[in-house]
């Protein structure tokens, strides 16, 4: 644990000793340092409010102040049996009992506070001073929904007010950006209590959005040797108890009956692929296969862990499956990684983080495959000398996986592409091809998606841009505005023509508001440009120009203005 895990870790404490000052009768759960802060949970059946966190807060202040040694006590296990339940500690003497034999037991007192703890800590609660205390959620012991719900207050502490300070602004920015509401204020999507939680309703403008990008997609794939194919979204049970989904994976799946037979809705796309590539015999000649959909998935995420279009039950994939010969695997795990960098750069994402995910405890097929699956995955990265990290048994249950995850514009880690390498599907499904030898041998499949969930990544674009969608993707790209109701038909005249010619996406606002108004809703709504048309502009047949977040740009025609964004816009 580094100095500032082990500050934060402090700083988890003091809460706690907060909590239990003013709130007795709390039973603790856990209080780890997590990336940005901290947390700790608490059973508190009433309830934390806002002002509590004020409370608690203040409390915290008081102890730094107090500056309390953090004193470590090994004991035995019964010793710490009694004074758990002296203290009437359930969760922690649960905790308690998961410690293997053999191992130290240990508490730290600081003050009129003691907690079950392995630490470390830092010397005393007057070293943690630049810290705050974010928010409240609930949450089940343990992750179980089974099991009570708990309080969880958040928090964050820094070495100084100055580090503070900066990270509690980029909070705010965030906040600013935050999908979910910008996505209601855009009206772009939403979640419906009649329809089910984590399932999206794309509003039109959201829908427009959702369409180019998945036309983009489209484009980009054919361009590159790929063939779509669209397979059902629901499938028999035998075909997920082959793929291993139903042994594996079946907690988060929706199963259901029809006419004595059990089906399942698809979580992957990959079984429908595999059922395409064995419809006939393949050559040697025909490999790599690249199929290509955009695939709607169903998964069963807990409701506690839904959040917006960032995890959600039911979405889209820009998912293929490449069938490869062993010669081409690195070729072609290549090639995708090319791929995934050249689309990321068209949303102005250059900075991107590799890593490799390796084997997990629970995994189909040999070790020996599972070896040769991650070489592949590591000489593709680093014959292209891009730097990666492991991360040690995190992959799918059947392949090592690169992840790829982008920072936007104020630095946060985005998880988008991820890039499998199976060697056990292509077993259990007895693929095969005829190689120059006239017998057949088994190809390797690489699974792989380039944005990921375009739920996600919609969600992550409108945080990156803060909603304001480059031209080429807004929903609404030029919206004219007239002056009063006299230039109504001369705006439908300029729309009509811009749309004739460029084929861009153009609105009339042809409201009763005033001018002022009607550009601040646009700038609200975030339009690329607006043209106000008015007596001068429809005597000298042009507009006057104003571009988003900007003043007026001026009087100019209409060949003017086309010629002003193509080139602003790269178009």
């Amino acid at each position: 644990m580094d100095r500032l895990d082990t500050l934060r870790h402090s700083a988890s404490h003091i809460l706690a000793q907060a909590v239990k000052r003013l709130y007795p009768g709390v039973k603790l759960g856990i209080g780890p340092a997590i990336e940005d802060g901290f947390y700790y949970d608490f059973y508190y059946p009433e309830g934390f409010t806002p002002e509590d966190l004020k409370r608690i807060e203040k409390e915290m202040r008081r102890i730094v102040k107090e500056n309390y040694p953090f004193e470590r006590i090994e004991t035995s296990r019964e010793e710490a049996r009694r004074i758990l339940r002296e203290a009437g500690e359930d969760f922690k003497l649960e905790l308690l009992e998961e410690i293997p034999e053999g191992e130290t037991i240990s508490f730290y007192r600081d003050g009129d506070f003691i907690d079950l703890c392995r630490g470390p800590h830092v010397k005393s609660t007057g070293e943690v001073k630049a810290f705050k205390l974010l928010s409240v959620a609930g949450a089940y012991w343990r992750g179980d929904e089974n099991r009570p719900m708990l309080q969880r207050i958040y928090g964050t502490a820094f070495e100084n007010e100055e580090e503070l300070k900066e990270y509690l602004r980029r909070l705010e920015e965030a906040k600013r950006r935050d999908h979910r509401r910008l996505g209601r204020e855009l009206e772009l999507f939403d979640f419906y209590d009649e329809i089910g939680p984590g399932l999206v309703i794309w509003h039109p403008k959201g829908a427009m959005v959702r369409s180019i990008l998945e036309d983009f997609l489209k484009k980009e794939h054919l361009r590159r040797g790929y063939q779509l194919v669209v397979i059902p979204h629901i499938m028999k049970a035998d075909i997920w108890k082959i793929s291993g989904h139903y042994d594996y994976y079946r907690e988060n799946m929706f199963m259901f009956e029809i006419e004595g037979k059990e089906y399942g809705i698809k979580p992957m796309n990959c079984p429908g692929h595999i059922m395409v590539y064995k419809s006939k015999i393949r050559s040697y000649r025909d490999l790599p296969i690249r199929l290509f959909e955009l695939g709607t998935v169903y998964r069963y995420e807990r409701a506690g862990v839904l959040h917006g279009l960032l995890r959600v039950r039911g979405f889209t994939q820009d998912d293929a499956h490449i069938f490869c010969r062993a010669d081409q695997l690195e070729e072609e795990i290549g090639g995708v990684v090319d791929f995934v960098r050249d689309v990321l750069k068209v949303f102005g994402f250059e900075d991107v983080e590799m890593e490799i995910s390796t084997r997990p405890d629970e995994y189909i097929g040999s070790e020996e495959n599972w070896e040769r699956a991650t070489d592949a995955l590591k000489k593709a990265l680093e014959v292209r000398g891009i730097d990666y990290r492991i991360n040690p048994g995190e992959g799918a249950f059947y392949g090592p996986k690169i992840d790829v995850k982008l920072k936007d514009a104020i630095g946060r880690s985005w998880q988008c592409a991820t890039i499998q390498c199976d060697f056990s599907l292509p077993e259990r499904f007895q693929l095969e091809y005829i190689d120059k030898d006239g017998r057949p041998h088994r190809p390797i499949m690489i699974h792989r998606v380039v944005l990921g969930s375009i739920e996600r990544f919609i969600g992550t674009l409108i945080e990156h841009y803060a909603g304001a969608f480059p031209f080429w993707l807004a929903p609404e790209q030029v919206r004219v505005l007239p002056v009063s109701d006299r230039f109504l038909d001369y705006a439908r005249e300029v729309a009509r023509r811009i749309e004739e010619r460029e084929n861009w996406r153009v609105s009339v606002d042809d409201g009763s508001e005033t001018l002022p108004k009607k550009i601040r809703t646009a700038e609200k709504q975030k339009v690329p440009y607006m043209l106000v048309v008015g007596e001068k502009e429809q005597a000298e047949g042009k507009v006057s120009v104003r571009a988003r977040g900007k003043r007026d740009e001026g009087v100019m025609s209409l060949e003017e203005f086309v010629g002003l964004v193509k080139e602003r816009e790269n178009l």
